[in-house]
């Protein structure tokens, strides 16, 4: 480990604002109505801030909200300057930005510039006029005999190339045909982007959270590649991964904007070379952070949601331990369980027996016990989890309506179709806030945009907040330990070291500082399985800092039940 050493010791004397934080992401649609829409707004945001500082909460960062036709939900940008009349005005805004800074917390907002929506002024202006100047701000490539300029298969299904009404030109979107992407090799285009980014900044945001970056570096000639579908059509991914020089556009990208400002930024990166890590996150990296994917992808399928396998334990442990080992070598990762765009972890990441209060908690120790800067999703701390899905027309998300569709043209029933894409849809994540037991899961007056996930009489912040020994509470217990004076250096800077590697069913390991006062050793172990455990303690148990059940830590051996984790602080070697 002695390139974490190094590392650690190079940047500990270069410490960032940020390091130590604890960030938490709204998804405003779904977070709290307080005008009777059924949609989350800005004031909603406002009025939980104390809720949010109350459990740990340094860095909010929040889904879009920019004007927006809402294909999408609000990742189709039609005017980057204006706020979406759905969640407020500019001022009640700038009112969020003053009422986080008087409570020592930070804003981030969602940065989308791979594309922007069809209904965006300079869109408009390219349909109008498709050899004129704003054309370019875009990818307009003639057909090819009556086709596609090329086979490339959009994230969200079909071809990636639009028809252009009464001419022979399509344009390109890898995304919805809603949401063109924008031509990162045009200077003028990139020159609009950057003055949006500054005058964000300027105005007080703390950083951003970097939508689909990757995909802004195109080979202008869009090449056929080999089909990888019964469609013939090939995964546009497949050409990113292809793609050589987007590391040039970042550095121009940070350079003109987040450089000025020493400001936070998590990139969405998939489809990264692996030797390109030190130049995203590394010391001088494009970003500050990007976010640990690689847990999640092992329940991609093959061919989409319909042959996505269960996520196996083994395999998890395998994943999260291998990650960790390899990013702290580099830089900070941002560790998260769920977001707007996955299931819900407690659904995803726990087996069945497990989804309960002590499994949440587990989960929820591993996670921001890890080094990194933790990310929670909206609902996390309560445990919230996958909703029962009745019927297709329940779902909003345009991803999971393709996937439906894509299952079905497989061969799978309605009922087998609905199964397996309402465990992984999107809206799973996106049902809204269970903020108590009253109607509507407290989170407007009127009707929900989307559908409340029935549990909320059971999980919600309400009664937890109640409960001594609820999921909430325990959250901030844990926050407050990874942010306490005594411990902050050791979850901040300290080395991952994985610990009972060879025992099933144990995730384990240690977080450690060598040498100096602030010499520490942390040893954080969770058992995932259905028997009680015990397991020899290969340092001595100082003191427990932290467990979610009734365990037992004496001189050489730790207990552990069902779901139990405990945090201990490390004695000498044990004999």
């Amino acid at each position: 480990m002695a390139g974490t050493a190094e590392w650690k010791e190079r940047n500990i004397e270069h410490r960032k604002w940020w390091h130590d934080k604890v960030a938490y992401q709204i998804y405003p649609k779904s977070f709290c109505d307080t005008n009777g829409d059924g949609i989350g707004d800005l004031r909603g945001i406002i009025s939980k801030l104390d809720y949010l500082k109350e459990l740990g909460i340094d860095i909010i960062w929040i889904s879009p909200i920019y004007q927006s036709p809402f294909v999408d939900q609000g990742y189709d940008i039609s005017d980057y300057y204006q706020i979406a009349p759905e969640f407020g005005t500019m001022e009640e805004f700038d009112e969020l930005l003053a009422e986080a800074e008087k409570r020592e917390m930070h804003i981030v907002m969602d940065l989308v510039i791979n594309h922007c929506s069809d209904q965006h002024e300079w869109f408009q202006k390219a349909l109008a006029d498709p050899e004129g100047e704003y054309a370019d701000y875009f990818y307009f490539r003639k057909g090819e005999n009556g086709n596609p300029p090329s086979n490339y298969r959009s994230y969200f299904g079909g071809s990636c190339w639009e028809p252009v009404p009464g001419s022979d030109q399509y344009y390109f979107h890898a995304f919805a045909k809603e949401q063109p992407d924008l031509n990162w090799e045009n200077p003028k285009m990139k020159q609009e982007l950057y003055d949006m980014i500054n005058w964000w900044l300027e105005k007080g945001l703390a950083g951003f959270r970097i939508d689909a970056i990757i995909n802004i570096k195109k080979d202008l000639e869009f090449p056929n590649l080999e089909p990888d579908g019964p469609d013939g059509l090939a995964g546009f991914h497949r050409a990113v991964e292809q793609t050589t020089g987007v590391g040039e556009l970042l550095e121009e990208l940070k350079r003109n904007t987040f450089a000025k400002y020493d400001a936070f930024t998590v990139a969405e990166v998939f489809n990264m070379r692996e030797e390109e890590l030190t130049e995203f996150i590394g010391e001088e990296g494009h970003f500050s952070t990007m976010f640990d994917f690689s847990a999640h992808c092992l329940s991609e399928g093959e061919h989409g949601w319909y042959d996505a396998p269960d996520i196996d334990f083994q395999d998890w442990k395998e994943t999260v331990t291998k990650s960790q080992l390899k990013l702290q070598k580099v830089g900070f990762a941002a560790n998260i369980i769920e977001n707007h765009d996955e299931p819900r972890g407690v659904s995803r990441f726990l087996p069945e027996y497990a989804r309960n209060p002590a499994g949440t908690k587990m989960l929820g120790t591993i996670s921001l016990l890890l080094r990194g800067i933790p990310f929670l999703y909206q609902g996390q701390e309560i445990g919230m989890q996958n909703c029962n899905w009745g019927n297709r027309e329940e779902w909003d998300d345009i991803s999971t309506k393709d996937q439906y569709q894509t299952a079905l043209q497989a061969g799978l029933s309605e009922q087998e179709a609905l199964k397996v894409c309402g465990r992984l849809s999107r809206d799973n994540a996106r049902t809204p806030m269970q903020w108590s037991g009253e109607k509507n899961a407290g989170f407007t007056a009127g009707k929900p945009w989307l559908k409340v996930n029935p549990n909320y009489t059971r999980i919600n912040v309400e009664d937890q907040q109640k409960d001594a020994d609820s999921a909430l509470h325990y959250y901030q217990k844990l926050i407050r330990l990874r942010k306490s004076e005594v411990w902050k250096e050791v979850f901040t800077y300290g080395t991952f070291l994985p610990a009972y590697e060879d025992q099933e069913y144990i995730m384990a390991f240690y977080r450690y500082l060598e040498g100096g006062e602030n010499g520490r050793r942390v040893l954080v172990a969770g058992n995932f399985g259905t028997e009680t455990r015990e397991l020899p303690l290969e340092y001595s148990c100082k003191k427990v800092l932290l467990s979610n059940l009734s365990g037992n830590c004496a001189e050489e051996k730790l207990t552990l039940d069902p779901c139990g984790i405990m945090v201990l602080e490390c004695g000498g070697k044990a004999e």
